[in-house]
């Protein structure tokens, strides 16, 4: 049976989907970027086995809430989702956003609960990946074990990044830092580097970088203003990548 998340007052729950989705692991076009890299078509059919696909999350749409217990990892087919904490004075701060071809849920592995809530952006299709499965699998194939590993200290390095950026960077670097990093994992997923659209709003990314609101629209005027970036509401072009190396203190 097909399983799919509906949100219910508490946050989602899994009830039964008779939806028929075609997409497996073999033809996804994210599969080089997605747990099955370097995997046989016959172990991809075995790790095609345990995942469950799921009825897409409309936007605003929990996947899962801080707290609620750790069954699943789950790997964004579509559409982007971010990742949030609540504060001691009960606001909402955003520790990541997640794009097609990325895994979350990790955070659950150490203490069984999710330490964070991840809410979808847009319309996103998600691949569930039980666990306890994932474990049993990953002890059989050790390039799936590696590659999962790999997946969690990329996850580790971005966390300790954002440590670093939102403790020493101006707002332009940090503007910039997330100008670089969503143009890098759009070329991970074979798309343009130099020009996409953004999926989350000002705020998320005010929220996300410790920055006001007119902090950033400040920051993204002025990076227009320097011919580095050509923006228009949500959809950004990279005018000038050494430019925008040079803003985020980064070597090109």
């Amino acid at each position: 049976m097909t399983i799919h998340l509906a949100e219910s007052g508490d946050g989602a729950v899994l009830q039964p989907c008779s939806h028929d989705y075609q997409v497996n692991c073999g033809n996804c076009r994210l599969n080089s970027i997605c747990l099955p890299l370097a995997l046989e078509s016959d172990d991809i059919q075995l790790l095609e086995d345990i995942i469950q696909r799921s009825k897409p999350l409309q936007k605003n749409q929990h996947l899962y809430r801080e707290g609620d217990d750790f069954q699943s990892v789950y790997a964004v087919r579509s559409g982007t989702l971010k990742a949030y904490k609540t504060t001691d004075d009960g606001k909402e701060q955003v520790t990541g956003f997640y794009f097609p071809g990325e895994i979350l849920g990790m955070d659950g592995i150490s203490n069984n609960a999710h330490a964070s809530s991840a809410k979808a952006l847009e319309t996103a299709a998600i691949c569930e990946i039980p666990f306890t499965s994932l474990e049993k699998l990953s002890s059989l194939m050790p390039s799936l074990q590696r590659h999962f590993f790999q997946l969690m200290s990329r996850e580790i390095t971005e966390d300790q990044q954002l440590i670093t950026l939102l403790s020493k960077n101006s707002a332009d670097e940090r503007v910039a830092s997330l100008m670089l990093s969503i143009s890098s994992r759009y070329a991970r997923r074979k798309l343009s580097a130099t020009q996409f659209r953004l999926p989350m709003s000002r705020v998320d990314i005010g929220n996300y970088l410790g920055l006001t609101v007119e902090t950033v629209s400040r920051v993204f005027s002025r990076m227009q203003k320097m011919d580095i970036l050509q923006v228009d509401n949500k959809e950004i072009r990279i005018l000038d990548l050494p430019g925008l190396q040079k803003m985020a203190n980064v070597a090109g």
